[in-house]
C-alpha cells in the first residue's frame, strides 16, 4: 500500500495537466479555411445582406459577388461570368484577416441556385461561398458533375525565363510557367486545355487558352509547362493565374522592369535631331546667302610689314664725303 500511494502521489500531477494538454492541441488535423456568412440566407432584389468573414490573410483585397449557378460545395460552375461584376464590391481584411461588409442584393445574369462569392485580388488565391436565396429569382438545377478526370495542384508554381537586351529596349517580356499538376479524378485527362491570365495591379486578368499535349493517368502527375507573354513596353507588379474547369488553380507574382533602353533612346533623339537640323539650317543659309558681284573677284590684299629702319651713319662716314685734308678743319 505505500507503494500504491507513492504511485497516487506522482501520477495526480500528470492527471491534472492532461485535459490543459488536450484543450490546448485542440482537433488533430484541423487546418484554418477561409470562412464566409451571411446575416440573412434569404433576400430580394434591392435590399442589402452584411457579408462576414474569417481565416483570411491579413491586409488582403477580398472581392464580393451575387453568383448564380452555384453551390458552396462546387464552387462558381460558370466562373465570373455566372456573377453580377457590376454591383460587386471590395474590402480589405484587418490584421487578423477578419472582415464585415455590406452587399446589395441584385439578380445575378443566370439562374440560381446563387451564392455569394468571397476571393482573393492579388497574391495567394482563396475564395469561398455563403448560399443565399435570392427572392423571384429564376431557380434551375446545376448541371450533372461530369466524372471523370480532375487536375489539381500539387506543388508550388514557378516562373522560368529572364529578360534579354531586347526586352531592355521594349520587346515583349516572356517567360515559361511551370506547375505540376495531379489527377485526382477515376478517368485519364488526354490534352488538357489552360487557360493563363496575366492582370496588372488589381486589374481582372485576361485569359488565354493553352492547350498541353499530352495524357494524365488517375493518380499520376505531370509537369505542365506553359508560355507567357506581356505586351511590349510592359511593367510593373504583374499577376499570372493557371486556371482549368473554370477554377483557379495556381497564381505566381511577376515583377517586371522598367524598359530604360526605350528612355534612353527617346533621350538621344531628343538632342541629336535638333542639332541635326540645327547644322543643315545653317548649311542651306550660308548656300543661298547673296553675295556682292565684285567680293569674289577681288584678290587678298597682301599685308605689308613696314621695313626696319636702320640706325643713320655720321656725316664723316658717309662714303660721299671727302675725307678732310690737311689744313681742313
Amino acid at each position: 500500500m505505500p507503494h500504491a500511494g507513492r504511485l497516487f502521489r506522482l501520477s495526480l500531477p500528470v492527471l491534472l495537466a492532461l485535459p490543459l494538454v488536450l484543450v490546448g492541441a485542440g482537433p488533430v488535423g484541423a487546418v484554418d479555411r477561409p470562412v464566409v456568412e451571411l446575416s440573412r440566407s434569404q433576400a430580394g432584389t434591392g435590399g442589402s445582406i452584411t457579408v462576414t468573414g474569417s481565416g483570411w490573410r491579413p491586409r488582403a483585397l477580398l472581392t464580393l459577388l451575387v453568383c448564380g449557378q452555384a453551390e458552396p460545395d462546387r464552387g462558381v460552375t460558370g466562373g465570373t461570368n455566372s456573377c453580377a461584376n457590376a454591383d460587386g464590391r471590395a474590402v480589405t481584411t484587418d490584421a487578423e484577416g477578419r472582415f464585415r461588409r455590406e452587399l446589395p442584393v441584385v439578380e445575378p445574369p443566370v439562374p440560381c441556385p446563387c451564392v455569394v462569392h468571397v476571393a482573393t485580388v492579388t497574391g495567394a488565391g482563396a475564395e469561398a461561398d455563403a448560399a443565399l436565396h435570392v427572392a423571384g429569382h429564376a431557380v434551375e438545377p446545376l448541371p450533372a458533375e461530369r466524372s471523370g478526370g480532375r487536375l489539381s495542384l500539387l506543388a508550388d508554381t514557378r516562373l522560368r525565363g529572364s529578360d534579354g537586351l531586347l526586352t531592355w529596349f521594349g520587346s515583349p517580356p516572356a517567360r515559361t510557367l511551370e506547375v505540376t499538376v495531379g489527377n485526382v479524378g477515376t478517368s485519364p485527362v488526354r490534352n488538357p486545355v489552360f487557360q493563363v491570365g496575366t492582370s496588372h495591379g488589381v486589374f481582372a486578368p485576361q485569359w488565354q487558352d493553352q492547350r498541353w499535349r499530352g495524357t494524365i493517368r488517375p493518380g499520376g502527375k505531370a509537369r505542365i509547362e506553359l508560355p507567357v507573354e506581356l505586351a511590349a513596353g510592359a511593367h510593373g507588379d504583374y499577376t499570372v493565374s493557371l486556371k482549368y474547369g473554370g477554377k483557379v488553380l495556381a497564381e505566381h507574382p511577376w515583377g517586371v522592369g522598367r524598359p530604360w533602353g526605350v528612355t534612353l533612346f527617346w533621350a538621344l533623339v531628343l538632342l541629336v535631331v535638333p542639332a541635326a537640323l540645327f547644322r543643315a539650317g545653317l548649311a542651306v543659309v550660308d548656300h543661298v546667302r547673296p553675295r556682292h558681284p565684285g567680293h569674289a573677284a577681288r584678290p587678298a590684299r597682301r599685308l605689308r610689314l613696314p621695313a626696319a629702319r636702320r640706325p643713320s651713319a655720321p656725316p664723316w662716314f658717309a662714303p660721299d664725303a671727302d675725307p678732310p685734308g690737311p689744313g681742313k678743319p
